[in-house]
């Protein structure tokens, strides 16, 4: 069976990240014990994931024209990425401030820089997703080149999987469109029950609890965490949605469970997309 061919129209960042022993207050300062700039960025994190857990990914989106941008870009090459449709634009390339507590919980800020200047589509992007078996996008670029990326992927027969993440009112012309989405509890209640409700394939990640699935009757399938070390969770929820944007032509119920075990993996490591286990480690973590 050949790999499948996953196209992700997203955002790529540097990922400015601080370790902490707790998170502060509001308007308090305290002092960190490490800190590490890595590649990062939604769109990115889930290009590499979906490349590391065995996908022919194609990466759609703009860095800057900052000293971050050749890293971007190469972290992307080095995954294995296609990166023929990565632009460059003048100005900063996106950043992401993260502070992770020694728990491994963290608080995420991002300033989208170029990411915020992907809004139109080339008709080499357009040719890109109608050659796909998936689309995977999230919210961190304008959501009208979502809306447009998401019409055309419609019109080929492209799977559409959509991480509404950050979460935020989505059109409903988006939401119509949307085979698949992947949320977090958090993000199910922001998007609320009209939108839940109107979605053929939800899926949604439980934290160490691992994940569920809903099939388009309301039946639901639920699929165990393997058990972990954690160190980081920032890039788990990226891990997942690129594993499963990569096993979901395998079907829902054997998607689940490939995807939650990435999920966990993620978090053993430090970093978002430095994160993400190859799928050698997904297939070991479930048959143990």
């Amino acid at each position: 069976m050949s790999a499948p061919r996953i196209a992700v129209v997203g955002s790529v960042n540097m990922d400015l990240l601080t370790a902490t022993e707790r998170l502060p207050a509001p308007g308090e300062t305290i002092l960190g014990s490490a800190f590490a700039a890595t590649p990062g960025g939604k769109g990115a994190n889930q290009a590499i994931a979906a490349a590391r857990a065995g996908g022919r990914v194609t990466f759609i989106g703009a860095v800057g024209s900052d000293t971050f941008a050749l890293e971007l870009r190469q972290t992307l090459v080095e995954a294995e990425v296609d990166t023929t449709h990565l632009r460059e634009v003048d100005g900063p390339s996106g950043i992401a401030t993260i502070t992770v507590d020694a728990a491994g919980q963290n608080s995420i800020v991002v300033v989208p820089g170029a990411n915020s200047t992907l809004t139109d589509l080339e008709p080499a992007d357009l040719e890109a997703i109608a050659a796909a078996d998936v689309l995977l996008c999230q919210l961190e670029i304008p959501v009208a080149t979502v809306l447009a990326a998401a019409a055309h992927a419609a019109e080929h027969d492209t799977v559409l999987m959509l991480n509404p993440s950050p979460a935020q009112p989505l059109p409903r012309e988006l939401v119509a469109l949307v085979d698949v989405l992947v949320v977090n509890e958090t993000e199910a209640a922001q998007l609320g029950p009209d939108v839940i409700s109107a979605v053929p394939h939800l899926v949604t990640t439980l934290g160490g609890s691992g994940a569920e699935y809903t099939n388009p009757g309301g039946a639901a399938v639920h699929a165990d965490a393997p058990s972990v070390e954690v160190v980081d969770t920032t890039g788990a929820g990226d891990a997942f949605a690129g594993a499963l944007a990569v096993s979901w032509m395998r079907g829902p119920e054997a998607a689940l469970p490939f995807a939650t075990a990435a999920g966990a993996l993620a978090t053993t490591r430090r970093g978002a997309s430095t994160s993400s286990p190859t799928r050698t480690a997904i297939e070991t973590a479930l048959h143990r």
